[in-house]
């Protein structure tokens, strides 16, 4: 049975993927965290998710060390790790067409977010995940990440700090052959979501390439479970083709 650590659950794809992971007769449970959702209230009493899988919730700043630590602590052994947790805009901001509208506090907000999280879950995690049979690491990427993939320009600070979380995976991936050689790290594409994040940028998807959020959870699970047939420190996308860094 697997024990799952999933931030981001309050997310449009982490809420997805807590139900999805629920729904898994193999999953035993899941420690869900948010970080300030409205709903955090009833986030526990979702009817919708598995009887068979424990669902705990609890609030988390995964940009503050100290509170990462705590919250590894108190979750204790898992086998997989799934950040969910993602920035592109807020009522005030969005993302750059040119380097004119770059601004330093968007620029700060979206590596905070984006980035740092995962760095501090590595710090932290690595002792919760070694003694499993099958651990992964994972954190939602985005392609747009990809310096190889980009064609277009422009989306300064989500490209940057999505860049920056890659090269951390990578990173990470290389020690943890040294300290933690079982454990699979995976950057993950999700694709075009229909959710709060890509809600002003939707006109544009081809049809058929905007997912809901159960179907992006199905797609992403199904890369998870099939983490054993990775190499660690890949980029994979929702189809399970391989990303270039």
């Amino acid at each position: 049975m697997t024990t799952v650590a999933l931030i981001g659950g309050s997310g449009g794809i982490g809420h997805a993927m807590v139900g999805a992971l629920s729904n898994m007769g193999s999953i035993s449970a899941i420690h869900a965290s948010y970080f300030n959702s409205p709903a955090s209230s009833s986030l526990g009493n979702i009817s919708s998710f598995g009887s068979n899988t424990s669902v705990s919730w609890s609030q988390l700043d995964a940009s503050n060390d100290a509170a990462v630590s705590a919250w590894m602590k108190h979750v204790g052994q898992i086998d997989w790790l799934i950040n969910c947790a993602g920035f592109l805009h807020d009522p005030s901001k969005g993302p750059e067409k040119s380097i004119s509208q770059f601004d330093t506090e968007h620029f700060n907000r979206s590596m905070q977010i984006n980035t740092l999280p995962t760095l501090l879950l590595a710090k932290h995690a690595h002792r919760n995940l070694k003694q499993s049979n099958d651990p992964v690491f994972a954190t939602v990427s985005a392609r747009v990440g990809s310096i190889s993939d980009n064609q277009l320009g422009g989306w300064y600070s989500y490209r940057a700090s999505k860049a920056a979380l890659n090269m951390a995976l990578k990173t990470l991936s290389i020690e943890y052959q040294r300290i933690a050689p079982s454990i699979k790290v995976l950057a993950l594409h999700p694709g075009t979501t229909d959710t709060a994040l890509s809600k002003p940028f939707q006109n544009n998807v081809p049809a058929g390439k905007l997912f809901s959020p159960e179907k992006t959870a199905s797609l992403l699970v199904a890369q998870l479970s099939d983490a054993k047939h990775h190499h660690s420190g890949r980029f994979i996308a929702f189809d399970g083709r391989e990303i270039p860094w």
